[in-house]
């Protein structure tokens, strides 16, 4: 039974036949799926790990094609269990520019990964991006990669998302770490019944750089305007990809996550 806790620039991946597939680098060594604005950020951090950022590819049910899925994977793989860090709803793996250095210097296996629909993968051809589609892509990259049960590490959203991997695919997972878990949520509510007009127009607001701007002004003080615009620019970064809003509109349609049964369910398999 799992335990329970709450609380060099990629120039290449490999392809699904087995050879290296090469990519073309930004100026400074950022891989060139990302959008050009990642060459304006600041932050010694979060352009680090943007450069280590590669798309692997991944075979799907629910695709004739593999999905190129953006990630972090560690310089080195341990004997130990990986550390697999998600991101919460609507980012990436930049979110843990911060933490993930540390989790490495201290020896951990570490990947942050990032959530199909969200984040950097090549969804050109877009695929479904609901709770069964985004549980299936987790647990392929995890089985054609990771392999090991992982230390899934769960903020906000990703919470739910650990949760949903874990009951699913219980083979997967050998620990769950849960920060400021959002997961008694039932799902996205009234949003799933809006028409698909209103629900674009409501995730264009959601991209915009005032209310972007204006979250970052309530999460962060002290800091200086800049370090805040710098701030907003790495969490909608992702934004900018021209498959994002199809993406989150498909989520939010969806119904997305309701996992609270889910819970349910595990804290009665621990009694028994």
């Amino acid at each position: 039974m799992m335990a329970l806790t709450v609380g060099s620039a990629p120039t290449a991946a490999w392809t699904k036949s087995g050879n290296l597939r090469r990519f073309r680098v930004l100026a400074d060594g950022f891989p060139s799926f990302l959008p050009r604005q990642v060459e304006k950020i600041k932050d010694p951090f979060a352009r680090k790990l943007a450069k280590r950022i590669e798309r692997l590819p991944v075979q799907v049910s629910f695709s004739e094609s593999s999905i190129m899925s953006s990630c972090v994977r560690p310089l080195l793989q341990s004997e130990t269990n990986p550390v697999v860090l998600l991101h919460g709803f609507d980012s990436s793996c930049l979110e843990w520019r911060y933490t993930y250095p540390l989790l490495e210097e201290a020896g951990l296996e570490t990947w942050a990964v990032d959530i199909l629909g969200w984040g950097f993968s090549d969804l050109e051809r877009l695929p479904s991006c609901d709770v069964t589609s985004k549980r299936d892509h987790l647990y392929q990259l995890w089985r054609s990669y990771i392999k090991k049960p992982m230390i899934l590490v769960g903020p906000s959203l990703g919470a739910a998302v650990a949760i949903d991997i874990a009951v699913n695919h219980p083979e997967s997972v050998q620990k769950l770490i849960l920060i400021d878990a959002g997961v008694y949520a039932e799902g996205t509510g009234n949003l799933a019944k809006l028409p698909r007009t209103v629900a674009y127009a409501g995730v264009s607001v959601l991209k915009s750089m005032p209310l972007r701007l204006y979250a970052n002004l309530l999460a962060f003080k002290k800091i200086s305007f800049d370090t805040i615009l710098d701030q907003t620019n790495v969490g909608r970064l992702h934004c900018l990809l021209p498959w994002w809003e199809d993406a989150t509109v498909d989520f939010m349609i969806s119904g997305g996550y309701n996992v609270s049964r889910l819970i349910d369910q595990e804290s009665e398999s621990d009694t028994r």
